[in-house]
């Protein structure tokens, strides 16, 4: 492993017994990594956007064959390529593995491929069989994140099919497979089968079997945690508002509300279904600071380091920072990688967590300055309260009073600007009328802490 570090203060000037996270340079020498997952043994597959996976072993050694080269099927370019990459459960016997991929004429592609049965670090190209074949009317918003779910379902999101705005209205409609989160079975004779519990499936109401929640525009990436039982999705913003959705793994028929609203926010609500039927963000966080595009990634739920437990680490793309959703659904950015635009988080099979560059083409390991066998420390997030609030919101946590409180509504007004943080912690926010808004602490003109708060 090269000893090469990144560190990557959370804003310790700010939170009370905070430490830093570390990027570890663990491989390098990839072409635009835009995946990265486990077969459940030591090593790491990567998945890169021209059409092949390549094998990272666990000294950090690339292997010189590549795992499956399917680039002659595969138009890579923009936001194009090969994008995802799930094993099967039982890969360890059955050796099937699964794609998501954009062929020559642009169509989402899910397919089943076989790894050999005498070198275990080599696939057959030659196995194909196409499960989902989904035209598509425009070149970007091709989502390309795919999982198995505990319950050993396969889920796959697709964008919205691209362009801006959604022209063609696919994420709200329920016939059409794009903008959506699929759940299929793919223990099937046929190309797969449909799970019971679809919302839509076995029943008179109109919707494609396979679909099991919609409303999504872009989602770069989800994850589950099983610990909780939710799934984590990452949708990327039209221009902005980038979001965090968190919900149970057995919660079916979500809308999730694009192109209706981007993030909270009333973006096109043209014959839209009513707010209340819609679900909405746990966490948001505008394009401020040249932030531009999120990344998701994944729950830490290793053992190497505690601190970091039950904490969601996702990215942005274009202000090359990783982010922390802690589990009171605030947020901590930490400073600014350099040169470094995060595509994609993965685990190995011990659930220690990695992220890639997309340009760079390196994968780092997230670390922390302490092990386990000695961690005392934990990352801890400032304090508000009350919440639901009204007078007067508190503020804990602070290690100096050289910061100030912004106020956002949902519409993005902002309400209040630069408050003052007074000596015990509380912000004054009296006259500002009943509703919800964001609460964002600076330091200077930089933000470093952002939470959902209820004033009534």
């Amino acid at each position: 492993m090269k000893k090469l570090f990144f560190t990557l203060g959370v804003f310790s000037s700010l939170i009370v017994n905070s430490q830093s996270i570390n990027l570890v340079e663990f491989a390098s020498g990839l072409t635009s990594p835009v995946e990265i997952t486990n077969a459940n043994d030591t090593r790491l597959f990567v998945v890169q956007q021209n059409g092949i996976i390549k094998i990272i072993q666990p000294n950090g050694t690339i292997n010189s064959a590549d795992f499956l080269n399917i680039s002659s099927k595969v138009l890579y370019g923009g936001e194009r390529g090969l994008l995802g990459l799930a094993f099967h459960p039982q890969y360890a016997t059955n050796r099937y593995f699964f794609v998501y991929y954009n062929n020559t004429a642009g169509n989402i592609i899910v397919a089943r491929y076989s790894a050999s049965s005498t070198n275990p670090d080599v696939a057959d190209p030659a196995s194909e069989k196409i499960l989902l074949n989904i035209p598509k009317p425009f070149a970007n918003h091709n989502g390309g994140s795919i999982h198995f779910a505990p319950d050993g379902n396969l889920w796959i999101v697709t964008g919205d099919g691209g362009s801006g705005g959604d022209p063609n209205n696919n994420a709200q409609n329920i016939n059409s497979l794009l903008g959506k989160m699929l759940r299929i079975d793919v223990n099937a004779t046929g190309p797969y089968n449909i799970p019971p519990g679809n919302p839509f499936a076995g029943t008179s109401v109109t919707g494609a079997d396979e679909i099991w929640a919609y409303g999504l525009r872009n989602a770069w990436k989800f994850s589950f945690d099983t610990d909780t039982g939710n799934v984590m999705i990452a949708d990327v913003g039209q221009g902005a508002i980038e979001e965090i959705n968190k919900m149970p793994v057995t919660q079916a028929g979500i809308n999730y509300g694009w192109r209706c609203y981007e993030g909270n926010n009333a973006y096109n609500t043209a014959g839209c279904a009513p707010m209340s039927t819609m679900t909405f963000p746990v966490a948001v966080y505008d394009h401020s600071g040249g932030k531009c595009s999120i990344t998701g990634g994944y729950v830490y739920r290793g053992s190497q380091y505690p601190a970091l437990q039950g904490k969601y680490f996702f990215a942005d793309y274009c202000s090359e920072q990783i982010g922390i959703l802690n589990p009171d659904n605030s947020i901590v950015w930490n400073s600014p990688s350099s040169g470094n635009n995060f595509s994609t988080f993965g685990q190995n099979s011990q659930k220690e967590l990695f992220v890639a560059a997309v340009n760079s083409g390196k994968i780092f390991k997230i670390t922390t300055g302490a092990l386990a066998t000695d961690e005392t420390d934990r990352l801890t997030s400032m304090y508000v309260h009350p919440n639901p609030a009204s007078e007067k919101v508190f503020i804990e946590g602070l290690a100096d009073m050289n910061n100030t409180a912004d106020l956002i509504s949902t519409e993005g007004k902002i309400v209040l600007e630069k408050a003052k943080i007074e000596n015990d912690g509380s912000v004054d926010i009296t006259g500002i009328p009943a509703g919800a808004y964001y609460l964002i602490i600076k330091s200077g003109d930089v933000k470093s802490y952002s939470q959902k708060l209820i004033i009534k």
